[in-house]
Formats: structure tokens, sequence, C-alpha cells
């Protein structure tokens, strides 16, 4: 009989990365005693759960990769080409019902859902990392930036994956991120209604400061970075007991935006949006949790430095040599040895 006695979180370093492991004890018994067997699985870390059903940080690794196309778009053969779509994607698609869900936009008609989204696992410890591709050499994401993209999913919740982003005509892409939302819960991932509310609000009030510095390549990653160490720093501080006001959120984002240098080319008017928009992340369930605020500060420190439309490199992909190699070390040292034990035990 086998019977399942004790589970032990700990660290382990595989690769250079640490990361959290489960070592499950099992305990054979048989007549002539009974002989203990350890077992370790990579996993990623838990995450504060909100309400019922759904999570605030994304808690386990995307099982496979998706491919959401707008019910609007037409051309689905270039777009998989462009998304870099195989055929082990599974296929989905948006509908104006999704952005009424996903995002708190209602009044959305099918035929407006254009954008077309693919995501993919990454490897751990990578955060979401958002690509924009050219549609037959045009970039038809008009508005929304790469490193927005980045830093409202991580506000949803969202982590460890890549995500791509197209669209057969000119959209301003705002609405894309309900095809991630929606992969995601069709993965058994189901992220709080209230944090990705709050994160969309959050992109939609970068976007007055985004345009107004279109001729700088350089901002809109120095402006989400600033805006995402805010929504980290706050949520320290509401973890501490301390009441967010907007005059707390815009006092700390200035600070921050003065670190990335770009406090002068940020109209007072893009601030003040910001800083309610983030009173709004702030009081959604996100910022209870503590993987949120590291979450935060991985990411900011990525998008600084991130310019233009391409921030996932074929690295950042789960199915890197890393992973494969890490995947192949577990089933040679740990899963295969514990089948033999058991085909042994049971055998004699």
């Amino acid at each position: 009989m086998l019977q399942l006695c004790n589970i032990i979180f700990e660290e382990v370093d595989l690769t250079m990365k640490t990361s959290k492991v489960i070592t499950t004890i099992l305990l054979a018994t048989s007549l002539i005693g009974a002989t203990a067997v350890t077992t370790t699985v990579f996993v990623t870390p838990t995450a504060v759960v909100s309400a019922a059903g759904t999570t605030n940080v994304q808690n386990r690794a995307l099982s496979k990769s998706y491919v959401v196309y707008g019910a609007g778009a037409s051309d689905q053969s270039t777009l998989a080409s462009t998304l870099g779509v195989t055929d082990n994607y599974t296929k989905l698609t948006t509908t104006g019902a999704d952005a009424a869900t996903y995002l708190n936009i209602s009044g959305v008609a099918d035929s407006a859902m254009i954008s077309s989204v693919s995501i993919a696992p990454a490897e751990p410890g990578t955060g979401t990392l958002v690509n924009i591709k050219d549609y037959n050499g045009q970039n038809n994401i008009t508005q929304v930036t790469s490193q927005q993209y980045a830093m409202a999913a991580t506000m949803a919740g969202v982590n460890d994956v890549i995500i791509t982003v197209t669209a057969n005509s000119k959209v301003s892409g705002e609405a894309a991120l309900a095809g991630v939302y929606k992969a995601l819960a069709t993965d058994g991932i189901n992220l709080d209604e209230s944090n990705t509310t709050a994160a969309n609000d959050m992109l939609s009030a970068t976007q007055t400061a985004v345009n107004e510095n279109a001729n700088d390549s350089s901002y809109p990653g120095k402006l989400t970075s600033a805006v995402t160490t805010t929504a980290g720093e706050l949520a320290e501080k509401k973890q501490d007991g301390t009441n967010i006001t907007v005059n707390v959120a815009i006092n700390q984002l200035n600070v921050n935006l003065d670190k990335q240098g770009i406090a002068g080319k940020t109209s007072e008017a893009a601030v003040q949006q910001m800083g309610q928009a983030l009173v709004g992340v702030a009081n959604a369930p996100i910022s209870d949790s503590k993987a949120f605020v590291d979450n935060a500060k991985d990411l900011s420190n990525k998008l600084e430095n991130s310019a233009g439309d391409i921030m996932a490199k074929a690295k950042d992909f789960a199915n890197s040599e890393d992973v494969k190699e890490a995947a192949n070390w577990f089933v040679t040292n740990i899963w295969n040895p514990l089948v033999n034990f058991f085909k042994g035990l049971f055998n004699n």
C-alpha cells in the first residue's frame, strides 16, 4: 500500500536559478516493513488566492501554448505565421463578450475584435514579456506598446509567459489582453476580475504620456518601469497598513519618474491620470500579494532598458535547451529510479 505522508517545501538551485520545489515523502509499506522514498517536483511559487476559483498571481506554469484570434480578424493563416504558431497551439477566439468579461469594456462588437495574440510558457523567472509583430510588414498596433502590455499583464497577475500580438488591420491594441486572459482561463488559471480591470485601467492611463512622447522610443520602457515600480511599492505600503490615496500614489510616482529621468517629459495631466489608476491597482486584490511585489520589481528592471516592439528572445521560451536539460535530468535521476523502485517492490 502506498501512503502520502508529508510534503516539505525547500529552495534548490537548478541551472543557476533558484526555484521552488516540493519534496514529497512516500511511504511504501509491506508485510516485512516500510521504506521511505523522496521525490522532488519543480513548481512555481504559490500565489495568494482571492475570490473563489480565482487567483491574484498566476500560480502555476501554463500547460501549453495558445493562439487567440479576434472574432473580427481575417486571414488566420497569415496571422498564425506572423505569431509563430505551430500545430501544437490550441486555437481560441475572442468576442465582444470577452472584452466585457476580461476587460470590463462593454458594447464591443465581435467585428471590432481585431487584435490576435499567441501566449506561450516562458522559462521560470522570466516574468511577462511581450512582442508586437508586424503583419505583412506593417505594424498595425497603433497605440499600445510591448512595454505597456507587459506592465498591465503583470498587474493582472500574469507571470512567466511570452505574449505575441499582431493585427491584420489598424487597431489601438487595447483589447488584445482579453485574448491572454481567456487563454489562461481555458488553461484553468482564472485571474481575479478586479485585477484585470485595474490593470486595463492602468494601461489606458499611461496612454496619454506615451502619446505625448511618441518620438522617444525609450520613453515607454522608462515610463512603465516607473509605474510598475510604484505599483509594487504601493502594494508593500498597503500590506504594511498604509492607506493609499491619490496624493500618496502621485508622490511615489513622481519619485520614480525622476529616477528614470523622464519627470520633465511627463505632463501633470498624465501624472494625475496614472495616479488615479495606481490607486485602483493598490485597491485591487493583486496588491495583497507578496508575489506581485516581487514580480513588479523584476519586471521594472527589464522595462527600464526596453525599447521597441520586441522584449522576448528565443532563449526565454520554455522549450529552450536549459529547460530540456532540466527535464531530462529529472526523468533520468528522479522519475525513472522511482518507477523502477516501485516495480521492484510490487514484483517481489
